[in-house]
């Protein structure tokens, strides 16, 4: 039961003990908790704390999904009353009440969903851990405990969670797709060495395959699952059966290789399209990639330090190098 604009504000709460810390459970208006909370004491304006310490662009997502009505946040927002809110607590009444202050509350867990407050058009009624009588040194131990403690959810898990909260993109669901095929798929050349909902030693994830696919997904234009499942199975064919034969086919899993694998997919296929006519056979595919894979060393593979695009560069200039005109349909 809030009071008026200019007087302290007073909630319904309830006390909770545990060891040596005492905090108040309640609810409170998402506008209040804009108004009053800040990440930064020394700053008059909380405005100014969030944006040195926070990212912006997560904060305006946070106020998208809640002015959109995508759901709800349960997730209690946790607090440590400062000296400016004047906390105080009735026992008979069972209620808190603190001052309308700009540094009323440091924020100890939420930071973001409240700076995302401050661009929300909605109000939502958000659950509220309040801390009292606690040192710097406290708020310094809490703050580091739940955030070290906390285990956020994978990113394999969110994409499989996103599918069933039916908000994927065209992309993502062609993508999801495409995983969903190689790792179910007997012909798939990739079969056993996928993993959807985490990352495992040896095996590639959603989030791998995603990256290394989404930097050529245009190659495909406006093909379904199954037409770039079909053509980059004969693709990835093509790669082990190389690597197999240098004794390394392991190293398909490999992040950085997959990714630089798959960054080289629309130079090797346009070779195709122009000596092929678009026949993409694993037999092209091999005679294509004949000149790199037949060279190609676990020393290319393993250099320390090298990214993807490292490792897509050195692909390039070794197919490059091995490249001859000869047989190319038109040019003679």
């Amino acid at each position: 039961m809030p009071a008026s604009p200019s007087g302290p504000i007073s909630y319904t709460a309830s006390l909770v003990s545990q060891g040596k810390h005492r905090f108040y459970t309640l609810t409170m208006p998402s506008d209040v908790l804009a108004r009053t909370c800040t990440v930064d004491t020394r700053v008059e304006d909380p405005i100014n704390g969030f944006q040195r310490r926070l990212d912006v662009h997560r904060a305006k997502d946070i106020a998208n999904y809640i002015d959109n009505g995508f759901g709800t946040i349960p997730g209690s927002i946790i607090l440590s009353a400062q000296p400016e809110a004047a906390f105080a607590y009735s026992r008979p009444k069972r209620t808190i009440s603190f001052k309308r202050h700009p540094r009323a509350f440091l924020i100890l867990d939420g930071q973001h969903r409240v700076y995302g407050f401050h661009f929300a058009k909605a109000k939502l009624r958000v659950p509220v851990v309040i801390y009292t009588g606690l040192s710097k040194a406290d708020e310094a131990r809490l703050f580091r405990d739940i955030n070290t403690n906390q285990k956020p959810v994978p990113n394999e898990l969110l994409l499989d969670i996103n599918r069933l909260a039916q908000t994927e993109t065209n992309e993502e669901a062609v993508l999801h797709d495409v995983f969903d095929l190689f790792d179910n798929q007997t012909d798939s050349p990739l079969f056993g060495l996928m993993s959807p909902s985490e990352k495992r030693e040896g095996k590639i994830s959603r989030v791998t395959f995603n990256a290394a696919l989404r930097a050529v997904f245009n190659a495909f234009g406006e093909s379904d699952a199954e037409k770039v499942y079909g053509v980059l199975r004969n693709y990835l064919h093509a790669w082990l059966s190389g690597l197999r034969a240098r004794d390394f086919p392991e190293v398909i899993t490999n992040p950085t290789v997959f990714r630089a694998i798959m960054l080289l997919f629309p130079f090797v296929a346009g070779r195709i399209v122009d000596r092929y006519k678009g026949d993409f056979s694993v037999e092209n595919f091999n005679e294509m990639l004949a000149p790199l894979v037949g060279k190609l060393r676990k020393s290319d593979i393993h250099r320390p330090g090298a990214t993807h695009l490292d490792l897509h560069n050195l692909f390039r200039k070794r197919l490059e190098a091995g490249f001859s005109i000869t047989g190319a349909p038109g040019l003679f």
